[in-house]
């Protein structure tokens, strides 16, 4: 099995975009998944917390705090904290998000800083911006704001930068910055004194592929990018001296044919064996096998719902975060990294991404 099963019930955070940014969803709920039975449920007794546009969350590494992007424009962040019955509270008021949309969030390993990828807009580039966190976990700032530079040749897409996701690499000496709109991954150096970055190179990736999210395999070596415009998935070698990704082989995310499709979520398995993607058009999941530096497609299944956009691995199970059904489901992952059919999903308005609890 590439993730141990769990003995009982788990608590996962889900967001979903609300109706000022959109969606017919309430925020920020908590849901009940039992891995035994693979079906999630909305926890009774726990009301949902309204939090604007909450498109992607991340976890403090220490405190019982969670952190939400509020996908509006001007963008901002959210700090969420559970009092003593499990109900979710706000951690103070949303803070500037140091620029528009702003589409994923990371705490650095250290505690004391959110990083923020703000996607931008037609009319206003991605950003990459830094907050403080105090020793209880709230938000302050931003201390720094980049803003990316570049375009694509995809019209419509890739007219201007457009950053996507910001995550610390595995050894924690560079953050990287994708960027759908400028095929590129910024890397930089976090000054955890000041809370500013510094760029220390650009990996320029294939042209038209719309770099979305990375997942790291076990080892930092090899990374794993969606490329949202060209529905692959590609393998590049990481060095991690340098912060540079050296793309290396692509494969279609979806076997499907004629349809108009956008991988989402990408998950790499902690035992290295085994890459996970989301297929926004295709309606599926799709598994492959990592196969010295490149990957083979192994297999592909329904997601549970139309437009699966968050995939979380937990508990021997994949959580699919389907937007435009408004489902939640559960994929149980075989030894051999294939998967199987979704259990019943939980209903829930636009769901895009869970966390677990």
């Amino acid at each position: 099995m590439p993730t141990p099963a769990s003995s009982g019930p788990l608590l996962v955070l889900t967001g979903s975009y609300t109706p000022d940014t959109g969606g017919d969803g309430a925020g920020l709920d908590v849901v009940r998944f039992d891995p035994a039975s693979g079906r999630p449920a909305p926890e009774s007794g726990l009301p949902p917390l309204p939090v604007s546009g909450a498109s992607f969350l991340a976890a403090h590494p220490t405190l019982d705090v969670f952190y939400s992007t509020n996908e509006t424009d001007p963008g901002t962040v959210t700090a969420v904290t559970r009092q003593p019955d499990g109900a979710l509270a706000a951690l103070g008021t949303p803070v500037a998000g140091g620029g528009t949309n702003p589409c994923h969030l990371t705490v650095h390993p250290d505690g004391r800083w959110l990083l923020t990828a703000n996607y931008g807009s037609d009319t206003e580039p991605g950003t990459v911006a830094v907050h403080r966190l105090d020793e209880h976990g709230r938000v302050s700032g931003p201390t720094d704001v980049v803003v990316h530079e570049g375009s694509g040749p995809v019209t419509g897409r890739q007219e201007g930068s457009h950053a996507h996701q910001v995550v610390v690499d595995p050894a924690g000496r560079f953050v990287l910055a994708t960027d759908l709109g400028a095929d590129a991954v910024f890397a930089y150096v976090l000054d955890t004194r000041a809370g500013t970055l510094a760029q220390s190179a650009v990996s320029r990736l294939r042209a038209g592929s719309g770099p979305r999210h990375l997942a790291f395999a076990p080892g930092g070596e090899l990374v794993f990018s969606s490329d949202e415009l060209s529905s692959t998935v590609t393998c590049h070698h990481y060095d991690a001296q340098t912060g540079i990704l050296t793309e290396g082989s692509a494969v279609p995310a979806t076997t499907a044919q004629d349809v108009d499709n956008y991988p989402g979520g990408i998950v790499a398995s902690p035992c290295g064996r085994f890459v996970w993607v989301t297929n926004r058009g295709a309606d599926t999941v799709a598994a492959f096998r990592i196969t010295g530096s490149g990957l083979t497609p192994i297999g592909e299944v329904p997601s549970g719902g139309t437009w699966p956009r968050g995939l979380t691995l937990t508990a021997g199970h994949l959580l699919v975060a389907n937007q435009h059904s408004g489902t939640l489901a559960a994929l149980r992952v075989r030894d051999d990294g294939t998967l199987e059919q979704p259990a019943p999903a939980a209903s829930l308005p636009s769901v895009v991404c869970t966390l677990p609890l």
